[in-house]
């Protein structure tokens, strides 16, 4: 029982947005009639909410770092314009174009890097004047029209699905595979790092709790797979998120790299004194921010088959508060991949929900600003406990 509570204890964000993820699906699946966890609707919301997630991954890196960047909705839209250039206009490779594309997003995250880092203007001032330079960019590059369509293979990079190895008929037997494995590879991954801890005398959940946890999220996700499964399976894009997902995770818990990101975010000064190469930390985090950035707007110019000036808008608003719903501190030094996941989803599930009983636009923001607030009051809170 200690060993629960101290386990709760150290991660009661983390489980805390859990717990209200489940809540909140299960209210919005009460009041919708079952509408929300249709496998249509399943679908739909990874394809709506793809690109705000792949941005409060590379938003986290930046709050962990106790920076922020307001300029992410307009570099998606301006990337989104400049492969619609090369691929609608000058006919280009679907390689080429998102080469590119990703090449120019590492480009501005290393220009806005440059002022943050070197010149130490605060981040706020260097990416709010980026929102605007780059929105300013959009809108000359497209003249104020939308460019399309867009080749059918980059259309799939948002819009399509794998494909079914084993031509079930009513059920995508491959995304059931995929199910399958993925939770023999989590439950031996969760063995192994139990054996571990044991072995260097850490402190480990009781034999329950860890049976229990692992059950649960092999069965939430093979039901996953299922739902999916019996639609038109895995979407391409969610394969780029769980790559994502497991290449960050891995970068922010198991390498150097990772551990200096949160060292600066928790102390810059101390960070510097043990060696951290501060100012290179700090660009290359905005460089990340800017490949991120313009995936994010390729994920999204191809679900929407055009580039338009208004892409993005208020991207950088919901990446924020995925972040900071999914237990990232706005001191800096705080925060989990799969936390900015989670608060992602958060925010999904209730745009979603709110949509589908026919609540209007202006409550929905009303609402979500007070989910935010309420958020930050929570990191407030548990902070002042700890401390």
């Amino acid at each position: 029982m200690d060993n629960f509570k101290n386990l709760v204890k150290h991660n009661v964000k983390e489980y805390s947005m859990v717990i209200a993820l489940v809540v909140i699906a299960a209210f919005f699946q009460i009041i919708t009639d079952g509408t929300l966890l249709k496998p249509l609707n399943i679908t739909n919301l990874i394809l709506q909410n793809s690109y705000i997630l792949i941005l409060a991954i590379g938003m986290l890196l930046v709050i962990v770092a106790f920076h922020i960047d307001l300029s992410v909705g307009s570099t998606a839209a301006l990337i989104g314009a400049i492969s619609a250039m090369l691929m609608v206009k000058m006919h280009t490779s679907v390689f080429v174009g998102v080469g590119v594309s990703l090449l120019v997003g590492a480009l501005i995250g290393a220009f806005q890097g440059f002022w943050i880092a070197y010149v130490k203007i605060p981040a706020f001032i260097v990416t709010l004047a980026g929102m605007l330079i780059f929105r300013g960019l959009t809108m000359v590059g497209l003249g104020g029209t939308s460019l399309a369509p867009y080749p059918v293979a980059f259309q799939k990079i948002s819009s399509g699905f794998i494909p079914d190895f084993f031509h079930g008929k009513d059920m995508h037997i491959t995304t059931l595979l995929i199910g399958i494995i993925f939770s023999v590879i989590y439950v031996l991954f969760e063995l192994r790092k139990r054996n571990n801890q044991k072995k260097l005398g850490l402190e480990v959940s009781s034999q329950y709790t860890f049976i229990a946890k692992t059950a649960a999220i092999v069965i939430v996700a093979n039901l996953f797979t299922y739902n999916l499964a019996s639609y038109k399976g895995l979407p391409n894009v969610l394969v780029l998120l769980a790559v994502l997902i497991a290449f960050y995770t891995f970068i922010t818990t198991k390498t150097v790299i990772g551990r200096h990101i949160y060292a600066l975010g928790g102390n810059e000064k101390a960070a510097k004194l043990s060696g951290v190469k501060t100012q290179s930390l700090v660009f290359w985090v905005f460089v990340n921010m800017g490949v991120m950035a313009a995936l994010s707007g390729i994920v999204f110019a191809a679900r929407l088959n055009a580039a338009t000036p208004k892409a993005g808008t208020g991207f950088e608003l919901d990446a924020i508060a995925a972040c900071f719903i999914g237990g990232a501190s706005a001191s800096g030094g705080v925060g989990k991949v799969m936390g900015a996941i989670i608060g992602g989803l958060v925010m999904g599930i209730m745009n979603n929900g709110m949509s589908l009983i026919g609540l209007g636009i202006d409550w929905q923001q009303a609402i979500k600003g007070v989910v935010l607030l309420l958020a930050v009051a929570f990191d407030v809170y548990t902070k002042s406990k700890s401390s």
